[in-house]
């Protein structure tokens, strides 16, 4: 995988980059739709392709479904959902850990139920990494151990112990193991310490040593402040290298991706845009904007004026609650799709300030906006 940083903006760490790996190109800041079981829900693969160079998969999800046979079969992930461009894959450990009455962890990985029939399964670094090469991701995550919040100092450090000595494992399994298809994986360790600075710095300069592809940033965004995941960012952003691509994980609101863009942030993901538009709610031009309400019951104008996708042209805003109401499959793709659209054009115009140097006073501008409730 190769990574250039074409410009970074003169007043914040906001920078434009090109990550290029064996299925093309991809320009950064860059969110990437979730797809955990290899389908990002209720949206076909032609419309995301209109739009995204990078969608994610999960280890966990597609481990149980379809199975790894199926997707080797196939000739790995890419040619069963018949993707042409580039899939990142998570490695598991957020949704194992997450389920926590359901599992035990040891130094040696995690004994878990599955959700689907409480059978026992067994993750370790090294499964979790021979997963990943069998689904062919373009890039893969390390297999970490994600705490709880909140947590005490010493509970964060042990976890930031294990994750480390669990990197090591993955790290030792990729280089014993190369990939099973004709195309390269690129690794990224992630980081860990929930909202302690010297554990997030340690556990940074650590990670820092094994000049890995790309960095990650895990652990945020479950119940603390604001204010403590920017200032967790903003510190980790200042001592990863400036010539990796940096990921901010499971950060998914437009408010805080715009945060994450001028920190220095480059990739993130997030089942919002999607997940919230199967429930109604629709982020736009004006605000937000939660579509079930009568408010827009004999409102005929389009759903998104200023909106670039079809859809936002071709339906009306009382037609598509008509749908939500009727709960027809229709009003989830037609809102999914708004919303992924609306993520992009979102940050493609956060590029556009970047290149002209006035990131931050255009951010100031949309904050507004973007928590604006219609």
């Amino acid at each position: 995988m190769k990574f250039n940083l074409i410009k970074t903006d003169s007043f914040s760490r906001a920078r434009i980059g090109i990550i290029e790996t064996d299925h093309g190109k991809i320009e950064t800041p860059i969110f990437m739709p979730v797809a955990s079981k290899g389908y990002v829900k209720s949206v076909p693969i032609h419309e995301l392709d209109k739009m995204y160079k990078i969608i994610l998969g999960n280890t966990y999800h597609l481990y149980f479904n379809p199975g790894i046979e199926i997707l080797h079969k196939a000739g790995g992930i890419h040619s069963f959902i018949n993707w042409k461009q580039s899939i990142l894959t998570d490695s598991g450990g957020f949704q194992i850990f997450s389920m926590k009455k359901l599992n035990k962890i040891t130094e040696n990985g995690v004994v878990f139920k599955s959700i689907i029939n409480g059978s026992l399964h067994f993750f370790s670094p090294e499964k979790s990494m021979k997963i990943q090469r069998f689904i062919g991701g373009d890039i893969i995550m390390a297999f970490d151990d994600c705490p709880p919040f909140p947590c005490s100092h010493t509970e964060a450090k042990k976890s930031v112990k294990r994750t480390h000595h669990w990197l090591k494992k993955c790290y030792s399994y990729l280089q014993n193991n190369p990939e099973i298809y004709n195309y390269k994986q690129s690794f990224f360790p992630i980081i860990q310490g929930s909202i302690y600075p010297d554990l997030r710095k340690s556990s940074t300069e650590e990670i820092a040593c094994l000049e890995a592809e790309g960095y990650a940033i895990g652990g945020l965004s479950l119940g603390e402040e604001k204010e403590q995941t920017h200032s967790i960012t903003d510190l980790l952003t200042g001592l990863l290298p400036k010539e990796k691509p940096r990921y901010l994980m499971g950060i998914g609101y437009p408010v805080d991706i715009l945060e994450g863009i001028a920190l220095g942030i480059d990739m993130f993901d997030c089942v919002i845009p999607t997940r919230n538009g199967r429930h109604g709610m629709l982020f736009t031009s004006k605000g937000i904007m939660n579509i079930k309400n009568k408010k827009w019951e004999k409102d005929y104008s389009c759903l998104d004026e200023f909106g670039n996708s079809y859809v936002d042209q071709l339906y009306s805003k009382s037609y598509v609650r008509h749908l939500f109401l009727s709960r027809d499959n229709l009003a989830k793709e037609i809102a999914s799709i708004h919303n992924l659209s609306f993520y992009f054009n979102l940050i493609q115009e956060a590029k556009v300030h970047i290149m002209r140097n006035e990131f931050l006073s255009w951010k100031k501008s949309m904050i507004p906006l973007l928590q604006k409730r219609l």
